[in-house]
């Protein structure tokens, strides 16, 4: 019998292609995420800073200038969280169109693995049935040959 060959073969190899583009977008697209994450914890970190200087400063003689100062520091870097907050929600908005892209694309592929799997079962039944035939017609006519002999 001729050998398995899956028609859609080309088919799968392109999903699978692009299957495998849109996981490396996506991861991509995560580690955007994490990476605007973690400049909006450092630039919490920094506010944290300016805040307890400012605290320090209260206590002391410092002057309206140093007040003025440490106010507009503490509320830039406010406004500036924010703005990466928003920058982050579009982020994570994008990873979420992109996941869903990598989903639809899994389940496009999976459906031409899975009847690429069928049809490689039902190959091999037709396989084991073609050679359980031959192995049946094969012993016939042994048995057939052995009466022959047997009667001459």
């Amino acid at each position: 019998m001729k050998k398995f060959a899956y028609r859609l073969e080309t088919v799968l190899d392109y999903k699978t292609q692009v299957l495998d583009n849109l996981k490396t977008e996506h991861a991509v697209i995560l580690q955007n995420v994490n990476r605007k994450q973690e400049q909006i914890r450092g630039m919490k970190r920094e506010l944290v800073g300016y805040e307890n200087e400012f605290d320090q400063i209260k206590g002391s003689q410092a002057s309206i200038e140093d007040y003025r100062l440490f106010d507009m520091c503490i509320g830039r870097m406010e406004t500036m969280i924010d703005e990466e907050k928003q920058r982050l929600n579009v982020l994570r908005r994008q990873e979420d169109a992109k996941k869903q892209e990598v989903v639809q694309a899994k389940v496009d592929t999976s459906r031409y693995e899975k009847l690429k799997d069928r049809k490689l079962r039902e190959y091999q039944k037709a396989v084991a049935k073609a050679d359980e035939m031959f192995v049946e017609e094969f012993v016939s006519n042994e048995a057939l040959r052995m009466r022959r002999q047997h009667r001459g």
